[in-house]
């Protein structure tokens, strides 16, 4: 008849609970204790049973990720950073992928993860205060990425200074007529990130006392196709933009494209901005704002350990990673418009 976790507790003289949590390598086990226990269960030749070890300790070592578009590369590249260091401490990941404002909906009024998970990553989802009073009512720690609030510690980036480093970047080449590519009008989930990136770019403008015409805004939906819409309408104006930044790399290699296609140098006639450092960002020699994306994935996994190994959220932290901008071939000083090329042309 084969071992149990009763007869290895036994035979190491400790509580079934002390043989799970020493056997999955969690914290707080002494180094001898955890000696002893490993002895015993290579004397009894004991072969662990995960659920029976999770049902010892009254945990289910599952976190849950509520993940608004998960197909998209941020949300991927969150979900690896923490699903890495989580695996590591010996936890699974639950996805919940929040599509639309009514997926959103039912997730609020549903709490599917309730009681299935010990902890709840929330990425990038904005929340009602009566949402955020009901998810912390739970009893659950939680975490946020992107996200900011007084109820949860978060792990985020400081949208609005990124955006003006981007756009500097553009007026210190000598660019004055700058053009937005920003997200989805009307956005139903109300993401926070657009909004700031927005509010970047509009505050060096006004800063230097440059036009912020409706026209120069142009959403992108954060796709490639979005990407070379938008900039099809930008170059199609009597007076297009020479400077073009874009609030995610899809956008900006989707505007490069359309502007080749449509004849425009870049960055001869036009230079481009991104945002994200896309794993493909280097590969179009793309100038971007670089984000540690998977960073803030694991540091949001690591703040929920810490919690769990407290037994209890501390004050919510707030950590704030740090973004550099990267400066490849798509930005340049300005130069003379096609336009005003072609009237030198002819003078």
């Amino acid at each position: 008849m084969a071992a149990s976790i009763e007869d290895v507790a036994a035979r190491a003289g400790v509580s079934v609970a002390t043989v799970s949590r020493a056997l999955r390598g969690l914290p707080n086990v002494a180094p001898t204790t955890r000696g002893r226990v490993l002895e015993a269960a290579q004397v009894l030749d004991y072969v662990t049973n995960p659920t029976a070890s999770r049902l010892a300790v009254g945990r289910t070592f599952t976190i849950g990720m509520v993940v608004p578009l998960f197909t998209q590369w941020f949300f991927t590249q969150v979900v690896a950073g923490a699903e890495a260091v989580l695996a590591t401490a010996g936890y699974d990941v639950l996805l919940y992928n929040v599509s639309g404002a009514d997926g959103r909906r039912r997730f609020l009024d549903r709490m599917p993860f309730r009681k299935r998970v010990d902890g709840i990553i929330v990425v990038d989802l904005p929340l009602a205060e009566d949402e955020r009073v009901t998810l912390a009512g739970l009893g659950t720690p939680v975490v946020t990425v992107g996200l900011v609030t007084c109820h949860f510690p978060s792990v985020s980036i400081d949208n609005v200074a990124a955006a003006t480093t981007a756009t500097r970047h553009l007026v210190n080449l000598g660019h004055e007529r700058l053009a937005l590519i920003s997200g989805v009008p009307d956005d139903p989930l109300r993401f926070t990130a657009p909004v700031d990136r927005r509010t970047g770019w509009r505050q060096v403008l006004v800063e230097k006392g440059l036009d912020t015409p409706m026209e120069l805004d142009v959403p992108g939906h954060f796709s490639l196709a979005g990407g070379a819409e938008a900039m099809g309408q930008l170059l199609a104006l009597d007076d297009p933009p020479t400077g073009v930044f874009a609030e995610s790399d899809e956008m900006a290699i989707g505007a490069m494209k359309a502007a080749r296609e449509l004849g425009a140098r870049v960055p001869g006639d036009v230079s481009i901005v991104g945002f994200d450092d896309h794993d493909v960002a280097e590969f179009f020699g793309l100038t971007t704002v670089a984000q540690p994306v998977r960073q803030q994935g694991a540091v949001a996994a690591e703040m929920l350990l810490k919690a769990l190994a407290a037994g209890a959220a501390d004050t919510p932290d707030r950590v704030v990673l740090p973004t550099r901008l990267r400066v490849r071939s798509t930005t340049g000083s300005v130069r003379p418009s096609r336009r005003e090329r072609d009237l030198a042309a002819r003078a």
